[in-house]
């Protein structure tokens, strides 16, 4: 189906009228050409998890069609631990389809995401988004269907607080101002989002909201739609850069930290998925979870506990993931209930229509719209590498999709009702256990590495870089002296409060 244009807030799609997917080398110039734009950018994700960046001056048409052929040469052991210095040069190529104007530059720039390749010009193996992609190709060839994604970003604004129309603590949900004080800035932000491409579907005031020492800490979120894996990991990134940089401009602190103090909503990133086919969701069946959506969770189940190691990067992950939160602690799943690692949030599916209820005026059409059911994967937060995050969960659902007794292992491994209950004690002792450290997360990966690297999804290289990197923390024991100092804890918060 040809997407209608007419109202996309990209510049490029509005001058071009063209999908981004269907941009070429000539359409970038031609945009360039007619707009006065006088510099391009590439930007990259690291093994940091934040974007880099390379500046050019467009010195001539030449020029330019030379960068955006052959991109440029870059130090790969400056961006990857595990690239050696000996020969570490890569290219970066831009990807045309990610072309945005900056809205921060002075000077007219248009902005591209890039990938890496090697010396023999082959996509780098490692990478993060050739990771992605590799997951996303592996899983079509294997079901011959495709994985979409979508982000629930969540973070903290930090100001002074000026005293006027306090908000109650840890009752932000939904709050508007005058209670709510970066309401404006967030759609702000979510505006100049949509402008590099970024597909949302609402923002709104999170549960945290508290002040401490003069200084008010105000949770948001905003939410994405489900789009193409790959394209939803490059429009997490972008939207991580754009949020903060919006806030230096202001003078506002944000942080997508999983753990801000004790006793305070921490933020996770929540990622929905659904499994598509010739244009369908293939996630319900007659009104109802298909056999399809539960082999899938079955097999990101299974393979939960490594995926922590890409999902869950610092020592304060795991202070978000403690019982009796709505943080997941437990390898399970079930229906709009928010105590389980994967959630089937309520969806349409029933046949009354509530539009024409709550507008008489309107013709009554029918209720259901299966197209938008997704499933829920609770358990990563803003430390995530997110290309790493959702190509783990692309490989682990290809292994459930596989396997033939995936069906009953989603069976076993399904809770009706909240976990921590008491009456749930039996089913909550047979289910398996999140890791709950950095340390326990790469125990996790290392025995389910093969999953990850088969198709050549995770190189090797890579997969002993995380687990180097998170056996590195040494935090085995460290959420259980955190839990007895505040100080401690506030320490070791304070560390981590810039990652991902």
């Amino acid at each position: 189906m040809t997407p209608n244009l007419k109202l996309s807030p990209n510049p490029l799609v509005g001058f071009l009228q063209k999908d981004p997917q269907n941009f070429t080398k000539a359409d970038i110039i031609n945009y360039i050409a007619t707009h006065e734009i006088r510099m391009v950018n590439f930007m990259y994700p690291a093994d940091d998890n934040r974007l880099k960046t390379l500046n050019f001056v467009i010195n001539s048409e030449e020029y330019l069609d030379s960068i955006l052929t052959y991109g440029e040469r870059v130090d790969g052991s400056s961006l990857f631990p595990f690239i050696e210095a000996g020969n570490s040069d890569l290219y970066v190529i831009p990807r045309f389809a990610t072309a945005f104007v900056d809205p921060f530059a002075e000077i007219p720039t248009l902005t591209m995401l890039a990938s890496f390749f090697d010396k023999d010009g082959n996509p780098m193996g490692g990478s993060p988004e050739y990771t992605l992609r590799r997951a996303c190709e592996s899983f079509h060839e294997a079901t011959g269907m495709d994985f979409y994604a979508m982000g629930e970003l969540e973070y903290y604004v930090i100001s002074e607080d000026s005293g006027l129309f306090p908000a109650s603590d840890q009752k932000g949900y939904h709050e508007s101002a005058p209670y709510s004080k970066f309401s404006e800035f967030r759609t702000e932000c979510m505006d100049l989002i949509a402008r590099t491409g970024g597909q949302i579907k609402y923002g709104h005031n999170e549960v945290g909201n508290f002040t401490i020492d003069g200084k008010i800490y105000e949770q948001n979120e905003i939410e994405f739609l489900p789009v193409p894996a790959r394209l939803a990991a490059d429009q997490l990134m972008l939207a991580k850069w754009i949020i903060r940089t919006t806030a230096m401009k202001k003078g506002y602190d944000v942080t997508f930290a999983p753990k801000i103090t004790a006793g305070k909503a921490g933020s996770g990133l929540h990622i929905h998925f659904k499994i598509m086919k010739d244009g369908h969701n293939m996630m319900l069946e007659n009104g109802h979870l298909s056999d399809i959506a539960k082999r899938a969770i079955a097999g990101i189940l299974e393979y939960a506990p490594a995926i922590t190691a890409m999902g869950n990067k610092v020592p304060t992950s795991y202070f978000r993931l403690v019982p009796h939160q709505e943080a997941p602690t437990s390898v399970c799943w079930g229906d709009r209930n928010r105590s389980v690692l994967v959630r089937v949030p309520l969806g349409w599916t029933g046949e009354k229509d509530m539009c024409s209820q709550a507008n008489p005026l309107e013709k009554e059409e029918r209720g259901a719209a299966p197209e938008r059911q997704t499933v829920e994967l609770r358990s990563a937060d803003g430390s995530a590498n997110v290309y790493q995050l959702i190509a783990g969960m692309v490989a682990a659902a290809r292994e459930g999709l596989t396997d033939p007794d995936s069906l009953k292992k989603a069976e076993q491994m399904y809770v009706s009702v909240n976990i921590h209950n008491d009456a749930n004690k039996e089913k909550l002792e047979s289910l398996k256990a999140l890791p709950d450290s950095c340390m326990a997360s790469a125990d996790a990966l290392e025995e389910m590495r093969a999953m990850f690297e088969k198709d050549g999804v995770f190189s090797k290289l890579l997969i002993d870089g995380i687990i180097r990197t998170l056996r590195g923390f040494d935090d085995r024991d460290l959420r259980k002296k955190a839990e007895s100092s505040h100080n401690e804890m506030m320490n070791i918060v304070r560390k981590y409060w810039h990652c991902g």
